[in-house]
């Protein structure tokens, strides 16, 4: 499935982007758009699934550092 997602940053500097993606996002994921980090916040479904595309709605907030990666047996 392709994923049409559009991000929209709350206080960012840049006011988002519509991406093509081969995954859904996640509440909680790091994405870059352009130079900005950011963390998903809301993600909403727009418009029921049309054959192979779905369409998604996401909401982030820019971040100032990077939040470390979950390694396996890292607890």
């Amino acid at each position: 499935m392709i994923y049409k997602v559009s991000y929209v940053i709350v206080g960012g500097l840049r006011r988002g982007a519509v991406i093509n993606q081969d995954y859904p996002p996640q509440v909680g994921a790091q994405v870059e758009l352009g130079d900005q980090l950011c963390e998903v916040m809301e993600v909403q479904e727009l418009v029921p699934p049309m054959g192979d595309f779905a369409y998604l709605h996401v909401t982030c907030r820019p971040l100032t550092e990077r939040m470390p990666k979950e390694t396996p047996g890292s607890e």
